[in-house]
């Protein structure tokens, strides 16, 4: 297992390389071209100098998060045939320069959902927070524009402005767009980069749909342990896998993630690792890393890990915001260092203790 922090770049991010370097057992980050738009092709030039920046600051380029996917291959349009091919230029240049996970989601519309993004707490840190209650209130169409007035200014990530500008737009596009036909189009998609993933050494990570429910009626097909055997089943090549998000999973107590993660060996590539607490069906707050102050049984999602043999990338996911600081929405650095060196103190026990 290699410890990791998601970094947005020095434009976008209030954490620097330098700050990453310092918390005991980071070895690399997870990062993207943040100023590219789904469906552009990456220059390996650009691919380039992102990784040596990093590499400078004495950190690896542990994977890429994301290569967003254009609508128009989520939807299966004839168009669909262009942005694959520069998704294959992409991975192709990403290949030659070394850098062999990269993390993406299939979600139509919106990347990830929450009714806030800095719900107060008891003992004054705020976290992002779920309430369907709250959602079922809000038009969907004016949900871009009610988080980012709530973002502190910051990019939100996977809410690209000039895309979601177009979000009436998008709507209707998806609307005879359900489960089986968003499913079809992941593995239609899947099928076509597959030879350039294994060429390449590829790891596709999926992620997981947040939260693992449908949201303003649109379909969600990567959120339990069926509907992700069945894609692993539909694309069985070992390049295709997942990023097993436990915040996202975690969202509905219906998901043993323990289970999932056993279950789903071989094909786990990457780990987002946090903790959420369930007040009532269809709400959740995230909460701190410690098993105590959630829901999630953080130890055993660990050890689960560690049964399966797990090398690839973990990062410790959403934080909440303490100490006074004022980052990202679920980026702060405080909290996710925290949450990094006690996910790495639980590896430690749980190594020791495998070999007595």
């Amino acid at each position: 297992m290699k410890m990791t922090l998601r970094w947005f770049g020095s434009k976008h991010d209030t954490v620097t390389l330098g700050q990453i370097r310092q918390i005991p057992g980071c070895v690399g980050v997870i990062t993207t071209l943040y100023d590219t738009k789904p469906g552009e092709v990456w220059s390996r030039e650009a691919i380039r100098a992102m990784k040596e920046e990093i590499e400078a600051a004495g950190l690896e380029l542990s994977g890429i998060e994301s290569v967003n996917i254009h609508d128009d291959i989520k939807i299966g349009l004839p168009t669909r045939e262009q942005y694959i091919a520069n998704y294959i230029e992409t991975l192709e240049n990403l290949g030659k320069e070394g850098i062999d996970l990269v993390c993406y989601n299939f979600m139509p519309v919106f990347d990830w959902t929450r009714s806030d993004l800095a719900k107060e707490r008891s003992d004054g840190s705020t976290v992002l927070s779920y309430d369907q209650e709250l959602i079922d209130k809000i038009d969907p169409t004016k949900m871009f524009e009610e988080l980012d007035a709530n973002s502190g200014g910051f990019v939100l990530p996977g809410w690209e402005p000039d895309r979601l500008a177009r979000v009436k737009e998008l709507f209707e596009m998806y609307k005879e767009i359900d489960e089986e036909k968003l499913f079809q189009n992941l593995v239609y998609f899947l099928k076509a980069i597959m030879p350039t993933c294994e060429k390449y050494g590829i790891k596709m990570a999926i992620h997981m749909d947040d939260p693992a429910w449908s949201v303003f009626g649109l379909p969600r097909i990567v959120n339990n342990k069926g509907n992700i055997q069945r894609l692993l089943d539909a694309v069985p090549v070992m390049n295709n896998g997942l990023t097993l998000c436990t915040g996202s999973l975690g969202s509905s107590p219906h998901n043993d993630i323990p289970d999932m993660i056993r279950s789903f060996k071989g094909r786990i590539h990457f780990g987002h690792v946090r903790n959420v607490i369930h007040l009532a069906p269809g709400k959740f707050d995230e909460a701190a890393h410690l098993s105590s102050d959630g829901s999630l049984d953080m130890f055993e999602i660990m050890k689960a890990f560690h049964d399966i043999g797990m090398t690839g990338p973990i990062r410790p996911d959403h934080g909440r915001m303490i100490w006074g600081e004022k980052a990202m929405p679920g980026y702060g650095l405080y909290d996710r260092a925290l949450g990094a060196t006690y996910l790495l103190g639980l590896w430690e026990a749980i190594e020791k203790s495998a070999k007595k």
